[in-house]
């Protein structure tokens, strides 16, 4: 069983930075696409970004499109999410997920970490 483990979050202010990573139990998801998703209380999950295991053409949610940044370092086995500007509205659960195909669902997504908060104030 693959287990994602994410790490990073935690309480920011509005216009602040954060960079969460995601670690996964097997190198052999090294191969795997990665996508982080998040959930705020009350709301359904949703995609944020996600990135082909070779790095090439990722996708992110038009609400954070030119704020946040998704990345990869094979050789570390460790996927980042860069997020700059943050708004209040940023603030949830932040889970990143790994899958054979590149998608955006999460349905599309058989690994997942337990989550990681990221709480922005204004």
């Amino acid at each position: 069983q693959v287990h994602l483990v994410e790490s990073g979050g935690g309480l920011v202010q509005a216009g602040g930075s954060l960079t969460l990573s995601c670690e996964p139990s097997e190198r052999t998801v090294r191969t795997y696409n990665t996508g982080w998703f998040r959930q705020a209380p009350g709301k359904e999950r949703e995609f944020v970004a996600a990135i082909r295991w070779t790095g090439e053409a990722p996708s992110y949610a038009d609400s954070v499109k030119g704020r946040f940044a998704i990345s990869r370092d094979n050789a570390k086995n460790t996927v980042y999410l860069q997020m700059n500007k943050l708004k209040p509205e940023d603030t949830a659960v932040y889970y990143c997920a790994a899958s054979i195909v590149f998608e955006t669902a999460p349905s599309g997504y058989k690994y997942w970490g337990q989550g990681t908060q990221v709480t922005v104030s204004s």
